[in-house]
This record gives structure tokens, C-alpha cells and sequence, in this order.
């Protein structure tokens, strides 16, 4: 039996986002527009949709088109700004994913930009642990789909998604896989579930899970 755990990237992996706000302020001044600085705070709150709907959200009072070709160089400036400078790694992150990868494959998908997951491997050179990974956008699939389309390309007899928000789990039931909540994250789930108070217990919880079954 082939079993694989999916990862959720902000909120899971890492904390991005006081970069991504400073790389889109970056980008936004370098434009000449008069807007007001993008905040963590800002990013925070929209951590986890798909990209049309941050652009609704942050550019709301720009014009359709243009409010989505500001989010797309913001995105790609982002891509560029966190190859360089990373983001925040939640603690024991790489010495938890060795163990991991010692017991299953290990996979990526968010509703992110195309760009923004390889920025972080390549950031930490942690693409040795990674099997696959998808995103929105790829192919604008949301998280549901591409869950459910990356465990079918690779062949997994079961799946795991871990993530920290109401969205993720929602999109995980949708795929019709397991899901584990990390509650460390930023959000909560309404629901009751698998939870871990930090990433370094993932381990453990996974073979609890595992002899269960």
C-alpha cells in the first residue's frame, strides 16, 4: 500500500508572510502607485484563498483586469524575493520531513501562484524530500481538485493532507482523503480531526493513525 502525506504550505511549513507583504509593498512602490503598504496582517488574512479572490480582496477598487495584473507581478516579484530570503520554517521542520520520508512519500499542494512552492524548496534546498506538488496556479484548480489529482498521478493507496485552516479541510473531505490539523497554524477547524500542537510530532501521530487502520 502506497500512502502519502500532502502538505498545506503557509501555516504548515512555513510562515511567509512577513516577506510576501514586503515583497508586494516592494513591487507596488516600484510601480509608482499610491497605495498603502501591504501588511502581514494584510497577507495573513488572506492566506489559504485562491489568487482571483486575493486580488478581489487587496485590489478590490481597481478595475477587474487590472487588479489581477497587479496581483500577477506581485506574485511573480514575491517568487523572485523568497527564493533569496525564505520565509519562517516552523521549528524541527527538516529533521521531522527526514524522518517522514523514511516512512512514505511526501507531497505538496496550495492555492498558491506557479512559482511559489519551488521558491521554497529552493530556498532550503529541500526538494530531496518533495515527491510531487501542485498548485492553482498551474491549472486554477482549487485545492479539492488538485489534492484529489496529484494522489491519482501518484498512485496512492492513502493519503493524508495536513493543514491548518477550515478551507483545507473542507478541500481534503472533498477529495475524499484524511485530514490532519496543524493546529499551530493559522486557523481552526469545526470539526474533529487528527491535531498537532507542533510539526515535529507528526511522526508519532502518523503511526498512530497507521495501526489503527
Amino acid at each position: 500500500m502506497k500512502t502519502g502525506l500532502i502538505f498545506d504550505m503557509d501555516g504548515t511549513l512555513w510562515d511567509s508572510s512577513e516577506n510576501v507583504a514586503a515583497s508586494w509593498t516592494e513591487k507596488i512602490r516600484s510601480l509608482g502607485m499610491k497605495r498603502p503598504d501591504i501588511t502581514k496582517q494584510d497577507v495573513m488574512s488572506i492566506m489559504g484563498l485562491t489568487m482571483d479572490r486575493i486580488a478581489d480582496i487587496l485590489f478590490g477598487d481597481l478595475p477587474e483586469k487590472e487588479r489581477y495584473e497587479l496581483l500577477d507581478e506581485c506574485c511573480q516579484y514575491e517568487n523572485e524575493y523568497l527564493r533569496i530570503h525564505g520565509g519562517v520554517l516552523y521549528p524541527d521542520l527538516e529533521r521531522t520531513l527526514k524522518r517522514l520520508k523514511r516512512r512514505c512519500s511526501l507531497y505538496i499542494v496550495s492555492n498558491c501562484q506557479s512559482g511559489y512552492i519551488e521558491a521554497f524548496l529552493e530556498h532550503y534546498g529541500f526538494e530531496k524530500y518533495f515527491d510531487d506538488i501542485e498548485c492553482y496556479g498551474n491549472n486554477l484548480k482549487g485545492k479539492g481538485e488538485n489534492i484529489a489529482l496529484l494522489a491519482d498521478r501518484n498512485r496512492l493507496d492513502k493519503a493524508y493532507y495536513v493543514g491548518d485552516i477550515q478551507g483545507d479541510y473542507d478541500a481534503t473531505m472533498q477529495a475524499g482523503y484524511d485530514f490532519i490539523h496543524a493546529a499551530y497554524g493559522f486557523g481552526k477547524i469545526d470539526h474533529t480531526v487528527p491535531e498537532l500542537k507542533k510539526f515535529s510530532d507528526l511522526p508519532e501521530l502518523l503511526d498512530k493513525l497507521l495501526s489503527s487502520k
